[in-house]
């Protein structure tokens, strides 16, 4: 893979030229990062969970915080990186930056928590299990086709968010937000469709490999990722047929900011709520800083806390521009499939506090009960408006269907609110429905369909 392909400003959807010149001081990737945030689905993230139930404590995050969070890591990461690759090779810094690496890095990461569904990532099992084993299953035979009904049984957030930002978002203008290329790139941690046709042996060896687990985007738009595959020379790998290209360069930086966060945050998250006491989480934190510190003593439990995140973050992404340069012929090449995080100094201190937070905070009773109501909330939600959807297509809806159509936004039926004439289209519709609402949407629209509580009441 090469920089100057990889960094390509060109918009999806749009035929002109990549070479795009701005008269108002923006770049093309500062504008990719506006955009998200002035997208509704972005906006939505507030009311999302991230690990701890929302109304617990004002001070833990939410999806919408997490994502702030892990934009401002990734832009600090993305222009470290890109200062160490433009510092030796000249011609490319006539054209580009290190604000450009960083800005591409900020936007994909502030987009890349943007599809997942309500209830955080148990949200996405529970899609998973209402067509694998709840009463999704019977559609399998309908649909008759592997990779279509595997995007189901597999619900994937990072799939979503790729057809929420390419298409659902602006649906009447081609390429959805229309970011650039490289910033999709960035964003598709798992450039891959939902099924491959591997060889039985070559699946079982990799099958252990979060690569070929996790898939990046639908069979709806595999099109649209293979467009930006080729605008930013992505390798394409595996068999002949198969929609599957090896990572952009940056999307290591993407996924290494995400985790720095949610292992930090999360893990201060847990002290401030009182799970943690303040000794633990200190010997935690303290063998992530590798710089002087100054004036920590003296200040409160809180502060000090405080103090040990920022200093581990800013220490370990050092770490992680390191691990990037020392790995980039390998990046380049396709041959690096590991996550970054596992191979800095750091890496066995920040796996005991993730293996500390299954233990500790991600099986705290609240966030378990959460998890658990998700199951029915978005079970009973998928049940209910694909029943509607299909009674309606097949032109018998009874009076519930008929009111629960009612409920449902032009956007995800067909051309004048019918539904559409494919099964495939008609469920991931609904599911992108479900998948898009908010924590408490999701709650209160379950309760009311179920005639747990009623308006006004």
């Amino acid at each position: 893979m090469d920089w100057n392909e990889l960094l390509s400003n060109k918009l999806l959807g749009d035929s002109t030229s990549s070479e795009i010149k701005l008269n108002d001081g923006r770049s093309q990737f500062q504008r990719d990062f506006d955009r998200v945030v002035f997208s509704s689905a972005f906006r939505r993230l507030q009311d999302k969970t991230q690990v701890f139930p929302l109304p617990e404590n004002d001070f833990v995050h939410t999806r919408l915080t997490h994502s702030l969070e892990v934009s401002c890591v990734g832009r600090s990461l993305g222009s470290l990186v890109g200062e160490k690759i433009l510092s030796p090779d000249k011609t490319l810094a006539q054209k580009y930056s290190s604000v450009h690496f960083g800005e591409i890095v900020a936007a994909a990461c502030l987009a890349h928590d943007i599809g997942n569904p309500p209830f955080g990532h148990s949200g996405e099992d529970s899609i998973a299990e209402y067509f694998k084993n709840g009463n999704g299953q019977e559609f399998e035979k309908e649909i008759n086709d592997n990779k279509k009904w595997t995007d189901f049984i597999k619900f994937e957030g990072n799939a979503q968010g790729f057809r929420i930002i390419t298409k659902l978002q602006n649906p009447n203008s081609g390429g959805g937000l229309k970011l650039t290329c490289a910033a999709l790139a960035a964003f598709t941690k798992y450039p891959k469709e939902s099924l491959l046709s591997q060889k039985k042996e070559e699946f079982n060896r990799d099958v252990k490999n979060k690569f070929y687990r996790k898939f990046g985007f639908f069979q709806t738009e595999k099109e649209l990722f293979a467009e930006v595959a080729e605008e930013t020379s992505l390798i394409r790998k595996g068999e002949p047929d198969d929609y599957c290209w090896s990572r952009h360069p940056l999307s290591f930086l993407v996924e290494a900011a995400d985790d720095i966060c949610y292992r930090i945050m999360d893990l201060e998250d847990g002290f401030r709520l009182g799970l943690l006491s303040f000794k633990y989480t200190e010997e935690l934190l303290l063998p992530l800083v590798t710089s002087h510190m100054n004036s920590y003593e003296g200040r409160s439990p809180n502060d000090k806390i405080g103090y040990l995140r920022a200093k581990a973050i800013n220490d370990t992404v050092a770490q992680l521009a390191d691990a990037f340069i020392n790995n980039e012929q390998k990046i380049l090449n396709g041959e690096f499939e590991q996550d970054l995080i596992s191979v800095i100094d750091s890496a066995k201190y920040l796996e005991e506090i993730k293996d500390i937070s299954k233990k500790e905070l991600y099986a705290y009773r609240s966030v378990v009960e959460r998890e658990a109501a998700g199951y029915e909330v978005l079970g009973g939600l998928l049940d209910a408006f694909i029943n509607a959807v299909n009674e309606t297509y097949a032109g018998k809806p009874s009076w519930k269907s008929k009111n629960l159509m009612k409920l449902l936004p032009g956007q995800f039926l067909g051309a004048g609110r019918k539904p559409d004439d494919d099964l495939y289209i008609r469920l991931l519709k609904i599911t992108d429905f479900v998948s898009g609402m908010t924590d408490s949407y999701a709650v209160s629209l379950f309760r009311k369909i179920k005639g747990i509580s009623l308006p006004g009441m």
